[in-house]
């Protein structure tokens, strides 16, 4: 299990506003010795001061975790390493493994994450207990497979999603589930809720591939990293634990009704300025 780090955020956000021990425990409303103690680590952090911490900071422009993940991007990359990100509901017990993950995920089990902080919260700004991990990804001699928006992605995903009932035997999709064999990661454009509805109108007819290509990259959520075997999550380290405040949550809420807007109108247009081009999934399949 990783625990937030406490001791070193408190020193960072104190250096950052140029405050005593004395100040900053004045301002958040604790005693002086209990921030000495957090900052040793000789005492644990109650989940309540946890957030009088957090907010603090936010409520003075100083947005902890968006520092610490430019921090470890810049010495990640010189260790040749990626920087990504995973929105958990809940805390992580243990050993990262792929077992907790469901089967109708966008590629089946494993362990899915993003390339920025701000996108992995943005999935898990709604609930009460949930927070960001920031991991490290050494791809060294590892197998791997990348899509694109395109229709191997669209019929892939709708494959695992369980949405080609009657489809799944037919020789181009089994030639698609095929190339994840023995494939230890993968790469591949984030799918929202919203893509999984315009991918339903797809196989149920009601808009051709090329329409539905066009409105899912109308949506541009980035791309997510899946992890499929024990030998590459052998090369996931969780290098940090990042706390979400009420506020940073609200903040990440409304980011994502703006982009919602934004999308669903984008996504009007594409279904309009592409109707009648391509094929429908009956003469794909």
């Amino acid at each position: 299990m990783v625990n937030y780090r406490i001791d070193e955020n408190v020193k960072l956000i104190r250096e950052l506003l140029n405050l005593s021990q004395k100040q900053f425990a004045e301002r958040i409303g604790v005693d002086a010795i209990t921030v000495a103690r957090w900052e040793t680590s000789k005492m644990d952090t109650k989940e309540s001061n946890i957030e009088k911490i957090y907010t603090f900071a936010f409520n003075n422009n100083i947005f902890i975790n968006e520092i610490k993940a430019q921090l470890y991007y810049e010495d990640l990359t010189n260790e040749n390493k990626l920087v990504l990100y995973h929105g958990a509901k809940s805390i992580i017990e243990g050993h990262i493994d792929i077992e907790h993950s469901k089967n109708n995920n966008d590629f089946g089990k494993g362990l899915y994450c993003g390339e920025s902080f701000e996108q992995s919260s943005l999935f898990v700004s709604g609930f009460d207990t949930s927070s960001v991990y920031i991991l490290s990804f050494n791809p060294q001699n590892l197998s791997s497979i990348e899509y694109k928006v395109n229709q191997e992605w669209m019929l892939t995903i709708a494959y695992f999603r369980g949405r080609l009932n009657g489809y799944e035997d037919h020789p181009t999709i089994k030639n698609l589930i095929n190339k994840l064999e023995n494939i230890d990661y993968l790469v591949a454009p984030i799918a929202d809720n919203r893509m999984f509805r315009i991918i339903d109108s797809f196989i149920e007819g009601e808009i051709t591939d090329e329409q539905c290509i066009h409105c899912l990259a109308a949506t541009n959520l980035g791309f997510q990293y899946v992890f499929k075997t024990e030998r590459a999550l052998n090369q996931v380290k969780i290098v940090e634990r990042c706390y979400l405040c009420s506020k940073e949550k609200e903040k990440y809420q409304i980011k994502r009704l703006e982009d919602n807007k934004i999308g669903d109108t984008k996504i009007k247009m594409a279904r309009r300025q592409y109707r009648g081009q391509g094929q429908y999934i009956d003469d794909i399949l």
